[in-house]
């Protein structure tokens, strides 16, 4: 993992739209051909907001990029620094395991920068395929 995708995704997370919960997450995702796309949380007043998570694959989904290395998240209140480690949520998991292979890796940071390697296997070992 690249240090400096964490610096990308605490960067990401400050464009969050997030006035109900006023929690932040930022993420980087890094292709296989090595460009990063970020994402950040944007709440809904409706039903269903979208995650940092589906922003950055959506983003390069959308550009033809379909060969993901792997995923750093950050999430923090906002105003602060990032305080915990921040998992993808249920939604998440399963959305990142349509494109991705079981060695996919989602790297979470807390606020000391400790970085927790996991694969989308270990977070989703039984995801729903056809």
């Amino acid at each position: 993992m690249y240090k400096g995708d964490i610096e990308l995704a605490k960067e990401a997370r400050l464009n969050a739209y997030c006035p109900y919960s006023n929690f932040q997450v930022g993420a980087a995702l890094r292709t296989k051909s090595g460009k990063v796309y970020l994402g950040c949380n944007i709440e809904n007043h409706g039903i269903q907001g979208i995650c940092a998570e589906r922003t950055a694959f959506a983003k390069a989904l959308s550009e033809g990029e379909n060969e993901f290395e792997y995923i750093t998240v950050v999430g923090s209140m906002k105003g602060t620094e990032p305080t915990e480690e921040c998992m993808p949520c249920g939604y998440c998991r399963q959305f990142m395991s349509e494109f991705v292979d079981k060695n996919f890796k989602v790297c979470v940071v807390d606020r000391e920068n400790n970085i927790e390697e996991l694969t989308i296997n270990d977070l989703l070992p039984h995801s729903f395929k056809f």
